[in-house]
């Protein structure tokens, strides 16, 4: 765990790795209540039967997009910054891709590393690289730069 008194101290880390998370499941009950609560729900990701017989993955896998909502989680578990920031949020993502499927049950783990970092007057910018792996997969199952704002 990275631990920083403020978000200023993350400029030394830019073009480096800041850590990895540890493994989070997920779980079929994670992925049904994410499919409530977007109102995606696809048989591929809710009907263990049907995606057991006609899924090319032979079970249910999570939504990409819960996935990616789950870096914020992921990275929560790699970085701590202590007093600096009024209010720290989630600007946007950038070149999202999500190579390889979540299968229920399985685990993932972010590796993070600080693209950029820049002061906006307000607020300071961090655009983190975070690629997510699954256990026991070689491609990783998600791919993104993670923005943070981080107010003055």
């Amino acid at each position: 765990m990275l631990s920083l008194d403020t978000p200023d101290a993350l400029k030394e880390y830019v073009g480096k790795e800041i850590g990895t998370s540890e493994w989070l499941p997920v779980t079929q009950e994670r992925i049904n209540q994410f499919a409530a609560a977007t109102e995606d729900r696809q048989w591929i990701h809710l009907d263990q039967e049907r995606a057991k017989r006609e899924s090319p993955y032979q079970g249910t896998i999570a939504h990409g997009f819960l996935t990616l909502s789950l870096i914020g989680r992921l990275l929560k578990g790699v970085i701590r910054i202590g007093n600096g920031p009024r209010l720290a949020i989630n600007y946007g993502v950038n070149r999202v891709r999500f190579p390889a499927p979540v299968h229920e049950g399985s685990k993932i783990r972010g590796h993070f590393s600080l693209l950029s970092f820049r002061d906006l007057g307000e607020a300071q910018e961090a655009v983190f690289t975070c690629t997510v792996e699954c256990e026991g997969n070689e491609k990783p199952c998600c791919v993104a730069e993670w923005i943070m704002r981080y107010s003055k």
